[in-house]
């Protein structure tokens, strides 16, 4: 029996929204976050121009925006680089600290939702944008994440948070 077989768009979909909750190679970002404690979220390291509360707010700000701009043209990004980043590096206070992981897991749930709507095109490019698609979206998405979530897990070595 041959098994390597084309992915069905189902097939497909439900892999985007498996990479998109943290794939097969990292662990997810949204569970690093609800790890992470605290009382550690404002400290910067030595070298490095952010914590992990600016990670986070990093984190959610970006989702929001490849989100917002997935699900149409009314969508304003903000401006690039300063808005994309918090203004502190503490957070206000650990209600802010949860809400910001909140929204960020929330975020996400709306990405996975989008890619597992078969209403929706994923290689279609959309009719706003320069030729992205849902597809490019949810990738870049996934990439974006996985990439902040290797610094949110440095970060918590350095402090002993993991081992």
């Amino acid at each position: 029996m041959n098994t390597n077989r084309e992915p069905s768009p189902g097939d497909l979909r439900t892999r985007l929204a498996d990479l998109l909750r943290g794939g097969d190679a990292a662990r997810p970002a949204a569970e690093l976050l609800r790890e992470f404690p605290y009382a550690h979220a404002g400290i910067v390291l030595d070298g490095l121009p952010y914590s992990a509360w600016s990670l986070a707010e990093h984190l959610r700000i970006s989702q929001n925006d490849i989100v917002e701009f997935s699900r149409g043209p009314d969508h304003e990004s903000p401006a690039w680089p300063d808005e994309y980043w918090p203004g502190s590096t503490r957070p206000q206070n650990e209600a802010a600290w949860n809400g910001t992981i909140e929204a960020f897991e929330a975020g996400l749930e709306a990405m996975v939702k989008l890619v597992l709507d078969e209403e929706r095109d994923l290689l279609t490019p959309f009719p706003w944008g320069d030729g992205q698609n849902l597809l490019r979206e949810a990738v870049m998405l996934a990439e974006h994440n996985s990439y902040h979530s290797g610094q949110l897990v440095v970060i918590g070595r350095q402090l002993g948070v993991w081992s």
